[in-house]
């Protein structure tokens, strides 16, 4: 996708992954940048960047918000995500369902409200945020998984109904990226998982190679590394997962 003269929304542009895809659009030929946040008036300023409310904890709120974009999207990147973890029976419900509405039922509506005018335009591309989570089913992060997995299937299903339009659909496979984000999931999946000889990459070398994907005209961002291999290791027999899962989980807290 040539992204000159476009105009593009990123959710959950505050802070971590969405900072650094923003800041890394806004150092491109776009027309312009649209930060959504839940709070406009906290975002840091970028040059070529507008800040919108973008709060995606509701059918109600998600309608809202867009009624409220006045610029035709060419890019919508659905980065916005919460986080959930730990043995099933301990996880905080309410917690689970937020984060299945942010996650999965979130991006499917938003992405709804803003394909229509794609279509007609006959060009668009739309970026799922759809995490290693997606592929590779570990303990302790049961809830998590699911809604990265339907990311994953809502995206490839997405791809395959637009094959012919001009409209692009594609899934970011997210690796550990340095965030705040990463260092909650670390807190909340090290009480039962060894974390140490997780891959980490900076927030502004992964999003140079999610725009990268999108210029390119890619179907899916790859997370490379070791957890290049936990993908391909998902799509083959389970024991591949069972193994690696047995090494690293315990049902007994290790802190």
């Amino acid at each position: 996708m040539d992204l000159s003269g476009t105009t593009a929304l990123v959710t959950g542009a505050n802070r971590g992954i969405g900072r650094a895809l923003t800041e890394a659009l806004a150092a491109r030929p776009l027309r312009l940048v649209l930060a959504g946040v839940r709070d406009p008036g906290s975002f840091e300023p970028i040059p070529n960047v507008r800040p919108i409310r973008m709060d995606l904890s509701s059918r109600e709120s998600i309608d809202e918000c867009v009624a409220a974009i006045d610029e035709p999207v060419d890019l919508l990147i659905n980065n916005a995500g919460q986080m959930t973890g730990g043995l099933l029976e301990e996880q905080d419900m309410d917690a689970v369902y937020a984060m299945f509405q942010v996650n999965l039922v979130g991006v499917a509506h938003l992405t709804s409200r803003l394909l229509p005018g794609m279509l007609e335009r006959g060009r668009g591309t739309i970026v799922n945020n759809a995490s290693i989570s997606g592929y590779a089913y570990f303990p302790a992060a049961s809830t998590y998984a699911a809604s990265k997995a339907g990311v994953v299937a809502l995206t490839e299903s997405l791809r395959r109904e637009l094959d012919g339009t001009g409209v692009r659909a594609l899934h970011v496979v997210t690796p550990g990226v340095n965030t705040d984000m990463l260092d909650a999931t670390e807190e909340v999946y090290g009480r039962y998982m060894d974390t140490s000889g997780w891959d980490k990459v900076e927030p502004d070398e992964w999003a140079d190679k999610v725009l990268a994907a999108v210029e390119a005209g890619k179907s899916i961002v790859g997370p490379g590394g070791k957890l290049a291999y936990a993908k391909l290791a998902s799509r083959g027999p389970a024991f591949l997962v069972d193994a690696l899962s047995g090494r690293m989980f315990s049902r007994q807290p290790r802190r």
